[in-house]
């Protein structure tokens, strides 16, 4: 049992530290900005259902709004806006991809939806 020792004084000091991460600072003033923004986009938002905007120009503002709300939420929150391109893209683009999909299929719908029209005659 007096054989056994311990030999921590083997590894020398420098090695078992980890080194210092290096991270950014982003200024508080920027975040502050972003929330006011935020806020501004939202009171927007909650503008258009007390004005009583209706059709197509509601759900267009609506949108714009979310789309722009999330954005920055995305951009400076998440971080993204300083990643790199690669991740960038691998996060943004299979999005992107999917609106597409859905627009694709509203526009075949709307083409079954004319063709059943035209050839089986208005819905009873």
């Amino acid at each position: 049992m007096a054989e056994t020792t311990a030999h921590t004084d083997t590894i020398p000091q420098a090695a078992s530290q980890a080194p210092a991460q290096e991270h950014q600072q982003h200024p508080i003033g920027l975040y502050l900005v972003v929330w006011l923004l935020l806020f501004v986009l939202s009171t927007f938002s909650y503008l258009i259902d007390y004005v009583g905007l209706q059709g197509y120009l509601r759900w267009s503002l609506i949108l714009i709004f979310m789309l722009l709300k999330a954005g920055l939420i995305v951009a400076i929150f998440m971080h993204m806006a300083w990643e790199r391109l690669a991740l960038t893209y691998a996060i943004l683009l299979p999005p992107l991809l999917v609106l597409v999909f859905v627009a694709l299929m509203v526009s075949e719908s709307h083409y079954v939806l004319l063709s059943r029209l035209t050839f089986f005659g208005a819905a009873p």
